[in-house]
């Protein structure tokens, strides 16, 4: 199974989960393709983020949802169809974690494989 990073960036976020108070979030969108299948899922987790220097991901703040899964290979035009999404369905996981994403916060530049 080839698993790629379509996109992923760091966000100033809140979350209190454990007990714990988390400042950001880490969101992503990976691409899998086995055997002549493709998924694609977004994925967010929740983490302390101290201070600026601070990126320790902690993954019991974590989510995933799927938006694909079927016969097919990645290409650039499904990418941009599910990067399209990826706001959307990280803000009903962080909803589902009771956090909030701070879209206009980032906290890293985006990164895209």
């Amino acid at each position: 199974m080839k698993t790629i990073d379509v996109y992923r960036q760091y966000f100033s976020a809140e979350c209190t989960f454990n007990g714990v108070e988390r400042r950001a979030a880490d969101v992503w969108l990976t691409a899998e393709s086995d055997s002549g299948m493709i998924r694609y899922e977004v994925g967010v987790t929740f983490f302390p983020h101290r201070d600026a220097e601070d990126f320790a991901i902690s993954y019991d703040a974590c989510a995933l949802k799927e938006l694909f899964r079927a016969k097919g290979r990645r290409s650039k035009k499904r990418d941009e169809q599910y990067m399209a999404q990826v706001q959307t369905a990280a803000d009903e996981i962080a909803a589902s974690l009771n956090g909030t994403i701070h879209w206009d916060k980032p906290l890293c530049e985006a990164r895209y494989g």
